[in-house]
């Protein structure tokens, strides 16, 4: 009979053990690799970290495709797509092909929270996150991440958080440029009152800000009407202002709320000048009843130039836009969508060139760029964390013949007062 001495039995089984750890580890080694979890160096040398593989970059998407901002988003989507199948088509960045990965929120604040559980994991950077509560919800969470997030909401309050980088202006240089540019116009003058129409929320309260302290400044008065996403008839909000003897009214809105107060303040015969935000116009409007009085009395502040704009580089996004998403309209979403995705494929290249795509040194190299230039509008500087990464807007008209139902009325400039404003307020 046979007896098997118990420390030989020991020693197989630790062997045993052993072996099955080693396979253990190099499956798990495997599946990291292959899901883009790798945080090791890349075959390349380039220092990996969430978001990226030998093979891949991947960006994510936290859109609205469902909600109050869904025409917008998926003009977004469609944009930055667009982007990456060009980039890959030229071989990609640092020898790796970009996926973008994308999730709707339909503008729902919790759903965005889930949604960014699910998906940080597995991104590099966030190349669109729309909305001024849904980015306020993840602050925390995305500069304990390190994940770079261009949101597609320009508050204040999202300045001074070294992994978010508002592109463009905020609200309040909007405002102040809105005012400056119904002053220089005559539109307004010296004791008149100022309507402004606003979201609740940090996209209202920081457009009011700048409202109320270019108004301030210039000897008028501001006479705020807040209302909720979900509002979308404003006869109450025109009578009140009707009543309130305004010479201009503000709006910083959706495009629903916008139409709504042009359309019903000229039934009203309350026909005076409208400036908007630029999340407050889309295209479509130009075709609902609204439309005649959108064209005779509204503007609209952008960070960007108009769609129709002859700027070559604009030219040529149109035009590769149109091709590839026939019968879509190129709105607003569609350039700052590319714009975004253009900045962070060239942080990405930069990064590269350094020998690390790690997420902390992906946002390292996006905070040294100083003069940032896509070709698409004005030049960003975003080597300060707490500074708007630009001053200079644009001011815009709805043009239903137009590309983007929109055509340029200024050239970008810097309102007077911004400067002023942004040194009292630190």
């Amino acid at each position: 009979m046979n007896v098997t001495h118990p420390r030989h039995r020991t020693t197989r089984t630790a062997a045993l053990a052993a072996a099955l750890a080693a396979v253990l580890l190099a499956g798990t080694a495997c599946s990291s690799k292959a899901d883009g979890k790798s945080t090791g160096d890349g075959a390349d040398g380039v220092k990996a970290g969430p978001g990226v593989s030998d093979k891949a970059i991947k960006l994510g998407a936290l859109t609205d495709l469902t909600g109050p901002y869904a025409t917008l988003g998926k003009s977004i989507v469609q944009a930055q797509q667009m982007w990456a199948d060009e980039t890959n088509a030229a071989g990609g960045i640092c020898g790796r092909k970009v996926e973008i990965v994308v999730k709707d929120h339909g503008y729902d604040v919790q759903k965005a929270v889930t949604a960014y559980a699910d998906i940080s994991p597995d991104v590099v950077a966030l190349p669109q996150v729309i909305g001024s509560p849904v980015v306020a919800a993840l602050l925390d969470d995305i500069e304990r991440d390190h994940v770079l997030t261009f949101p597609q909401a320009w508050a204040a309050s999202l300045l001074g958080k070294d992994s978010v980088q508002v592109l463009g202006t905020t609200y309040d240089i909007d405002m102040i440029a809105a005012v400056d540019f119904l002053t220089r116009t005559k539109k307004i003058a010296e004791g008149d009152t100022i309507g402004h129409v606003y979201f609740e929320g940090d996209y209202g309260a920081n457009a009011l800000e700048g409202s109320t302290w270019a108004a301030e400044k210039t000897g008028m008065k501001v006479v705020g009407q807040k209302i909720k996403a979900t509002d979308t008839d404003l006869s109450a909000q025109v009578s009140a202002l009707g009543k309130a003897g305004v010479k201009a009214v503000l709006i910083s809105a959706g495009p629903a709320q916008t139409a709504s107060l042009a359309g019903v303040a000229a039934s009203k015969g309350l026909t005076v000048p409208i400036v908007s935000s630029a999340p407050g116009y889309a295209p479509q409007l130009m075709k609902t009843p609204a439309a005649k009085a959108l064209e005779a009395m509204v503007h609209v502040v952008s960070a960007a130039p108009a769609t129709s704009s002859d700027l070559p580089g604009v030219r040529k996004m149109v035009a590769s836009y149109g091709k590839k998403y026939p019968g879509s309209p190129v709105d607003s979403g569609v350039l700052s969508g590319y714009n975004a995705a253009q900045l962070i494929g060239a942080d990405l290249k930069k990064a590269c060139e350094g020998g690390s795509l790690t997420r902390e040194d992906v946002v390292k190299a996006h905070r040294s760029q100083h003069d940032a230039d896509t070709g698409l509008g004005t030049p960003q500087d975003f080597t300060d964390v707490s500074a708007p990464a630009s001053r200079s807007t644009y001011v815009l008209k709805p043009d239903a013949k137009a590309v983007g139902g929109l055509v340029g009325v200024e050239e970008a400039h810097r309102a007077a007062g911004v400067d002023a404003y942004l040194a009292a307020r630190g």
